[in-house]
Formats: structure tokens, C-alpha cells, sequence
């Protein structure tokens, strides 16, 4: 078993030293990156259509993620009899893409090339935004790769094509996506309530294969049978909106959206990705930590990011 932080001399509690993602190294040499797992921030939120500050999502989740960077040999679950990230997986952070402010494209065009960047590597990207526009130079990266099936999880189907020459922005990534060859397919959980997308973009979603369900209709159905609707064995891409939590949990982000899922709802759906297929890569966005004084958006965010991250480096051993 692999020694304890605690062992080097340092206690190195959370609140001291350099938020990095889970207190993990820093690259800033984006040719250097040796890692299993790879994260980027991409502060970028003029995509969104109501309130802002998802920008300092990136910033927020990283510190949050400080709660869960003891030092201790890894992460031990009982439920699962497991222990999750322990030494024997590398995760560095390699800094925020350049944000250009007023310039979509080229702030775009950064985040797109900081995730190449990571695949070139051959590590895992997992890119903390900014709002949901920042999907669609993820999904842009992916161009030289093998097809991803695109998980989203979120209360809104970012499906709508364009509005008043607005093609780019928090409602368009999904929309976006499905046009790439390299996407074979798309499963869209949570939607629900009121959303940006009209009746027309629901039914070009569908006519273009999208499964869609909502909160209620995920937990009617149970975590298997949601399972089984996925193509096992595929290449998955998660975005991940937090959202598509219930605000009762997670009030910090622009569109909260009432009656969102809990916490273990969408943790067990990700488990269950990790083992029918492999995680290709992840993103999570929409966190505006001015919204939460509490700091609950964020800690979830990072607690989700780093199981899921567990979970997906555990069922390869």
C-alpha cells in the first residue's frame, strides 16, 4: 500500500499552498504534459444568455477541490471496497486556456488547442469552464480521434442552431456536436422544465438519433435501464452542466434549474459509464461561484470531477 502524504513531513492541510486541481502538480509546458489525467480551465462565459460569472468557475472548483487533497494513499470507498486515486494515478493541471474577452473565436481557438495538447499526450482532458460554449472547442479537438458517443448531463439541450447569427454561445453546444463525423451519437439526461431550446430543436434532436430523457423520467427508468440505453463499449465524451443539479444542492450557476437531480442520481450513472466503456474525455461547466456563498456548487463540482475520475482509472487495473 502506498505510504501517506502525511509521511514527507508536511500536513499540507487544504488551505495552504497553490490551488491546483486537488493540490496536483502544475504544467506550464503544455509540450510536457506526462500524466494520466490532464486539467484545463477554460474561464470563458460570454456565451451565456442571463447571468455571468461563470468565468471564475475554473478558479472556484480548483480551490474547492483542495477539501479533497490530504495526502492520504489514495481514496478509500467502502461502499466499494476500493481505493481511488491512489499513486498509481497521475493527475497534473496545466493551467486556464487564454481568454480573449469580446473574441469568441479566438478564445475558442485556445481552449480547442489546450485539449489537443492533452491528447497529443495521451492523458485524459477533463476541462472545468467557463459556461457551456466551451464544449464546442472541446468536441472540436477530438477531430484526429476515434468517434465519441457525447453524454450530457444538464437541465437545458443546448440544441439550438443559431439566433440572430448566434451559432457559438451556451445554447448552441449540442447542436454543434452532433454535426462532427467524429460523433456517432448523443444520450441527453436530466432535461427538463423550461428551456432554451424550442419544440423544433427537441425534434432535430431526435431525427438525428439523440436519446432524451428527464430527471423524472431517469429515475423511473433506474440507473441500469438508463445504462442499457447507451452503446456499450463506446468511446464517451461527458459534459457534465451543473445544472442539472437541483439548485437546492448547487444554487451557484447562471440557469438554475428546480427540480434537478441529487448527488448519488448522477454519480452512479457515471460509474456505470466508467465500466460499460471508456471515458474519452469530460467537461464541467457553469459554475458561477458568485451565486453560492455556501461554496456547496464547487465542492460538488470538484467531489464529482475526482470519483469520477477514481472510477474511471479504477476499472482499468
Amino acid at each position: 500500500m502506498s505510504e501517506h502524504g502525511y509521511a514527507a513531513g508536511r500536513l499540507n492541510l487544504p488551505f495552504v499552498g497553490i490551488s491546483t486541481f486537488g493540490k496536483r502538480p502544475y504544467v506550464a509546458d503544455w509540450d510536457a504534459i506526462d500524466a494520466d489525467v490532464a486539467v484545463l480551465g477554460a474561464p470563458y462565459d460570454f456565451g451565456t444568455q442571463w447571468r455571468p460569472g461563470a468565468r471564475f468557475g475554473p478558479r472556484a472548483v480548483r480551490e474547492a477541490s483542495t477539501l479533497f487533497s490530504f495526502g492520504h494513499a489514495g481514496a478509500y470507498d467502502h461502499e466499494d471496497d476500493a481505493t481511488y486515486l491512489a499513486s498509481d494515478v497521475s493527475i497534473v493541471d496545466i493551467g486556464d486556456a487564454d481568454i480573449i474577452h469580446t473574441k469568441t473565436e479566438e478564445s475558442h481557438a485556445n481552449i480547442e488547442f489546450g485539449v489537443r495538447k492533452i491528447l497529443a499526450a495521451g492523458a485524459l482532458p477533463v476541462v472545468i469552464g467557463g459556461d457551456h460554449s466551451i464544449n464546442i472547442p472541446c468536441i472540436n479537438a477530438f477531430s484526429e480521434q476515434e468517434p465519441v458517443h457525447v453524454v450530457q448531463i444538464d437541465a437545458h439541450l443546448d440544441f439550438v442552431d443559431e439566433r440572430h447569427g448566434v451559432t457559438a454561445g451556451h445554447g448552441n453546444p449540442m447542436r454543434r456536436a452532433i454535426e462532427k463525423p467524429w460523433v456517432s451519437g448523443m444520450t441527453q439526461l436530466g432535461i427538463r422544465n423550461v428551456s432554451s431550446t424550442a419544440k423544433e430543436g427537441y425534434e432535430d434532436a431526435r431525427a438525428r438519433g439523440s436519446d432524451i430523457l428527464s430527471v423524472r423520467q431517469v429515475r423511473k427508468l433506474g440507473v441500469d435501464a438508463v445504462l442499457e440505453r447507451i452503446p456499450l463499449g463506446a468511446r464517451y465524451y461527458v459534459t457534465i452542466d451543473i445544472d442539472a443539479f437541483c439548485p437546492s444542492i448547487a444554487p451557484g450557476t447562471g440557469t438554475p434549474s428546480h427540480g434537478g437531480f441529487l448527488y448519488y442520481d448522477v454519480l452512479e450513472i457515471l460509474q456505470g459509464l466508467a465500466q460499460r466503456g471508456q471515458v474519452a474525455g469530460i467537461d464541467l461547466v457553469e459554475v458561477a461561484p458568485a451565486y453560492d456563498p455556501t461554496d456547496s456548487t464547487q465542492i460538488l463540482a470538484a467531489q464529482l470531477l475526482l470519483n469520477f475520475i477514481g472510477f474511471i482509472f479504477n476499472h482499468k487495473k
